[in-house]
């Protein structure tokens, strides 16, 4: 269990590292448009994930994020035997509405490889993954 704490955290500084490592070489990353801040959603406030799947940089961003944190060490980006659930099935161990996969990837899951990344990668940015989860869902078609 620890050492997936230790390997969970460097997930999260290698994604933190790359615009580092650019920037100390002099190499510049291809211009990025402008992602529009995801409204964090509350009890109160609407879902933000309908509209984050309308929007397709918003969609990459989360794809990009997903690949680099999470499907680069646990989660598989296609159907297959692997130690952690695929998430572009149907099947959703904890919850599959978008609160309650907000709530899993900020808190984590006990007892599992699941570690919390609420506060290692902002609320607007985790919306933006669980956007491009359900955009690449193979339930929706």
């Amino acid at each position: 269990m620890k050492s997936f704490g230790v390997i969970g955290a460097l997930a999260v500084a290698a994604v933190c590292l790359v615009g580092v490592a650019c920037a100390q070489t002099g190499d510049k990353p291809a211009p990025a448009k402008p992602v529009a801040a995801a409204p964090v959603a509350t009890a109160a406030a609407a879902d933000p994930v309908p509209d984050l799947m309308k929007d397709p940089a918003a969609v990459q961003r989360g794809k990009s994020l997903f690949a680099g944190t999470c499907g680069a060490y646990c989660h598989k980006m296609q159907p297959g035997p692997g130690d952690a659930p695929y998430l572009f099935d149907c099947d959703w161990l904890h919850g599959g509405s978008d609160q309650e996969v907000f709530h899993t990837i900020t808190h984590g899951v006990p007892g599992t490889r699941m570690v919390p990344f609420g506060g290692a990668i902002p609320d607007a940015d985790i919306w933006r993954v669980i956007a491009y989860l359900k955009s690449a869902s193979q339930c929706r078609k």
